[in-house]
């Protein structure tokens, strides 16, 4: 716990002096003003987070957590337990979409096992980018009371910052979130619906794919979840241990950490903004470090994003996880800041501005 209150207190707010600069700086740019939208609203985010007046993105982690639920007893997913552990081979194979986005934009994705279910068998030539911090073989059936111990809640979160200061030591200049667990759309639907106040049937969404008649039954489990173990929304840890995952906690450790640091994280889907729910009610001032690369097809994110009060990047109709999405929108980040830092001034260029 006091590595948690460590970090939090290395979190300030983003520098509000250098936004100002900025914009009179983009304004300066060869082009109308405000005409680049969104990229232009990114690239002064990144600079106040940073501290930087001209960034550069050069090195990009994507942090992949991957944890089992108790919860998948209640037939509330598509898919078979046994594929967490799967992906997370295919993960270390380069074989999913979030290596070839990854690729495709220039970052290096990080494999952690927090809480698969089985015990996992890698060789040795795949283990680079893969960390074995495995709290426990998966939660427990949150149906039938708490996910873990609060202590177990508490290494998620450490544990999470840990990994990012890892990272952190061989540099970064900007994250993205992901995650990989069969069954984690139900916790993180009883967490949005603890913070956000919202019906569950206006947050619950198919996950990987369930028909008509597994839905209600996934919102009649999460009904039941948050009956039973009655979460206190003003107990961020105690929510995560009541009805979340050890990949929510070790995501929201990495991004208190990389606030911590002055990192600018890019969040991914519906899971990962969960585990933004819950360091954004461990510490509010992390919500200037995040940016939401995009809105989901689970229909409780746009919920999420608006309670913490970040705003997606795009809307692809995305639904995988993993990571995917922050690929993405790291990628739009770096183009922001390009457009920032490479373009020319009317004065440089020789152009003359609008009339006034």
């Amino acid at each position: 716990m006091n590595k948690i209150k460590q970090t939090i207190k290395q979190i300030s707010g983003i520098d509000a002096r250098l936004v100002g600069r900025t914009q009179e700086r983009l304004d300066n740019l060869t082009k109308p003003p405000g005409s680049l939208g969104r990229m232009e609203e990114v690239a002064k985010q990144i600079v106040g987070i940073t501290g930087k007046e001209d960034p550069q993105l050069k090195k990009k982690v994507i942090f992949t957590l991957a944890a089992d639920h108790g919860v998948t007893q209640e037939g509330v997913s598509a898919y078979p337990q046994e594929v967490t552990a799967q992906m997370v081979y295919n993960f270390l194979n380069d074989g999913a979409a979030i290596n070839v986005l990854a690729k495709h934009v220039g970052a290096k994705v990080v494999v952690v096992d927090i809480g698969v279910a089985s015990k996992l068998k890698i060789p040795v030539s795949k283990r680079a980018n893969f960390i074995d911090e495995k709290i426990n073989f998966g939660t427990k059936n949150i149906a039938q009371g708490p996910a873990m111990t609060r202590q177990e809640a508490v290494k998620a979160i450490e544990t999470g910052i840990d990994i990012f200061e890892d990272e952190f030591r061989n540099g970064i200049d900007i994250i993205g979130t992901g995650e990989m667990g069969i069954g984690n759309t139900t916790a993180s639907t009883a967490i949005a619906a603890v913070f956000t106040k919202s019906a569950i049937k206006d947050l619950t969404g198919r996950g990987a794919g369930l028909d008509d008649t597994a839905l209600q039954n996934k919102i009649k489990v999460i009904r039941q979840v948050l009956k039973v173990n009655m979460p206190d929304p003003n107990d961020p840890i105690g929510v995560l241990a009541k009805v979340g995952g050890y990949e929510m906690g070790g995501l929201a450790g990495i991004i208190l950490g990389a606030a911590s640091r002055k990192v600018p994280v890019v969040v991914d889907g519906f899971i990962s903004t969960a585990a933004a729910l819950i360091a954004y009610h461990i510490e509010p001032k992390v919500k200037g470090y995040m940016i939401s690369s995009h809105v989901s097809v689970e229909i409780g994110h746009r919920i999420c994003l608006d309670h913490i009060g970040i705003r997606p990047l795009f809307d692809l109709n995305l639904r995988l996880g993993e990571g995917t999405g922050a690929a993405l929108g790291i990628n739009i980040c770096e183009a922001s800041v390009k457009i920032l830092t490479q373009m020319a001034t009317f004065k440089s260029a020789g152009v003359s501005q609008r009339s006034k």
